[in-house]
């Protein structure tokens, strides 16, 4: 590779200098505000709500999923998150995440509407004298996986005005083609009948769709994403997926363990199935129809635990069976049986200890979990679940159902709590006195 196009390559992945943090004169003449606005896709049919499905660890419900992990970093501080939606539960799951929702017309949320018409909308709303928000970033929720450092680079560059858009890609040096006269392949980035190795071309950049970023009010003139001086910020190939079809879709469930990076397991309580969680979903039955199972001392030391710190916990099951209330009884927690809604159950659960969906944890083992692992912030489950439950999961668990699942769940739960600051982690409310005993 020569050595002109490899400190290209290095002057490409400088993106910003420290110079141009946000003390840089420049962008502190510019308006502070800076807005994150994804429009949520509501044109499908109900089958095909892309942006209400998960893709293993991810929820594309909205990019609005990390937007309360944002207001610490430098280029968020005074930003908003705002979806814009005509659906009334793609906005309730947009506002249990903490953004702003801005209510789409109906006119603008057709397949033949733009992104740009979403985000016109958006600022003439919230800042019709155009004078309050200098920069605006139109994430899109069919990119699932969103690189925050790549997205902090690209605001940096506009707000210093090095750049009127930056937008997301990746490097590229395929050979590309189209159909020409006749039906014969034509070249269309290279010269047919001269074939360069790979290193001695400059690359290409593919637009992943994930992010771009303009300022405001030029956006507002040109009514367009690109104008002006135009920048790329490169993010990785592994993240560089639009969906738009089931199969994509599946392809984004397995890029998912890939792409994402482990993150702490930050809740404020923990909901559970019983049968393949506590037990190892086996049941043995005595001569006179009585059913018993196995559970783990260590779910109970754990349970105790999670009590100790104060962490609300439920058990859900779809049957009714003495053997869960015993176990309930002995761990000293919540209970809810025989019930054909879990989700329902949930939900009335969580608005009873006031607890935000999106700061829960449930673990579960099979399909009819699925309610309940899609309305919560974090779907957990156990090794040998169901492969339609895995997919849905955003932690599996290393330790099987009945052998220490919950105990592993609960680590992981007071493990994050230990590493956060103690004014970060909000209360729950709920008081627990700690147990005497190992249950």
């Amino acid at each position: 590779m020569s050595a002109e196009i490899t400190e290209k390559r290095r002057d490409r992945l400088k993106l910003v200098d420290p110079a141009l943090e946000t003390s840089n004169p420049a962008e502190a003449r510019q308006p502070v505000e800076t807005v994150a606005a994804p429009p949520a896709a509501v044109g499908e049919p109900p089958a095909k709500r892309k942006t209400v499905r998960r893709a293993g660890l991810i929820l594309l419900a909205t990019v609005a999923l990390g937007a309360g992990l944002w207001y610490g970093i430098d280029w968020w501080r005074n930003g908003r998150f705002i979806v814009s939606t005509d659906d009334a539960d793609i906005a309730a799951v947009a506002a249990e995440w903490g953004a702003e929702v801005v209510e789409r017309p109906v006119e603008l949320a057709g397949d033949e509407a733009s992104s740009e018409s979403a985000v016109l909308h958006v600022l003439e709303t919230l800042d019709p004298d155009a004078d309050a928000i200098g920069v605006v970033a139109l994430l899109q929720s069919t990119s699932p996986f969103l690189d925050v450092p790549a997205l902090g680079d690209a605001v940096r560059l506009v707000r210093s005005r090095r750049r009127d858009v930056v937008f997301s890609a990746v490097e590229t040096y395929g050979f590309l083609w189209r159909r020409a006269t006749g039906d014969a392949a034509e070249a269309v980035n290279h010269e047919a009948s001269a074939r360069p190795r790979r290193q001695d071309r400059e690359p290409h950049f593919l637009e992943t769709g994930a992010f771009y970023v303009l300022r405001a009010k030029a956006f507002r003139v040109t009514r367009h994403r690109f104008f002006g001086s135009v920048g790329i910020t490169e993010v990785a190939a592994r993240t560089a997926i639009e969906i738009d079809t089931e199969d994509e879709l599946a392809v984004a469930r397995a890029l998912a363990p890939l792409v994402d990076r482990p993150e702490p397991l930050d809740v404020d309580a923990v909901v559970t199935d019983f049968d393949g969680v506590h037990t190892d979903d086996t049941a043995l039955l005595d001569q006179h129809g009585v059913e018993t199972v196995r559970v783990s001392r260590s779910d109970g030391m754990g349970v105790s635990l999670l009590r100790r710190a104060g962490v609300p916990m439920l058990i859900l099951s779809t049957e009714a069976n003495p053997v869960v209330t015993a176990r309930a009884r002995k761990l000293g927690v919540d209970v809810v049986q025989h019930c054909d809604d879990k989700a329902a159950a949930l939900r009335a659960w969580a608005a009873e200890h006031r607890l935000p969906l999106s700061r829960i944890a449930y673990l579960g083992n099979d399909v009819n979990d699925l309610p309940c692992l899609e309305i919560v912030g974090w779907p957990v489950v156990v090794p040998d679940a169901h492969p339609r439950v895995r997919a849905a999961a955003r932690v599996v668990l290393d330790t099987p159902g009945g052998d220490g699942a919950v105990r592993d769940l609960a680590e992981r739960v007071l493990s994050a709590r230990d590493a956060a600051p103690a004014a970060s982690l909000p209360g729950s409310g709920v008081a627990a006195a700690p147990t005497k005993e190992n249950p």
